[in-house]
């Protein structure tokens, strides 16, 4: 399965690549007054607005900073009901796409964060760094509170 790896504070996290249109450089966001926290703001793609959530944020770490190596992640966010929507994601030290065995990721045991799934405990093929990768869930990305703001349609 082949992953975009990144870290969210000081760990490392993986989203499969069939959920990702594209990378982007880190650009300026016009920002949301009064939205949630975890919302960066709003980028301009191709004359629309698409709402951008600063993953150290929703993980409740500081905002992310903007390093050489942050980037803007293009999800395709799925909403209930089966729309898809389309997400930015700011993630920091962004690493690159590398491959991880699905018969190497196994069930980390804790529940904390609901958007984060099974972990794999070995570096990434053509990886040089070391530690376990944690799959980010994208369709549980949101709390219900932050998808009904960003997605007002879903909550109506």
């Amino acid at each position: 399965m082949k992953l975009l790896v990144f870290h969210i504070g000081p760990d490392r996290y993986g989203l499969p690549l069939r959920q990702i249109r594209r990378v982007l450089p880190l650009m300026e966001l016009k920002r949301v007054p009064l939205a949630p926290r975890a919302v960066a703001g709003l980028m301009n793609l191709h004359g629309q607005p698409v709402p951008v959530i600063d993953l150290a944020r929703l993980a409740g770490y500081d905002a992310s900073a903007g390093h050489f190596d942050t980037r803007i992640v293009l999800a395709d966010y799925p909403l209930p009901g089966g729309a898809v929507r389309a997400l930015g994601l700011l993630a920091e030290r962004v690493l690159g796409v590398q491959e991880i065995n699905p018969g190497d990721l196994s069930d980390p045991g804790v529940r904390a964060a609901p958007f984060l799934g099974q972990v794999s405990g070995r570096a990434p093929e053509g990886s040089t760094g070391t530690g376990m990768v944690q799959l980010v869930l994208l369709e549980r990305l949101l709390p219900a509170e932050v998808r009904d703001a960003l997605f007002p349609e879903v909550a109506a």
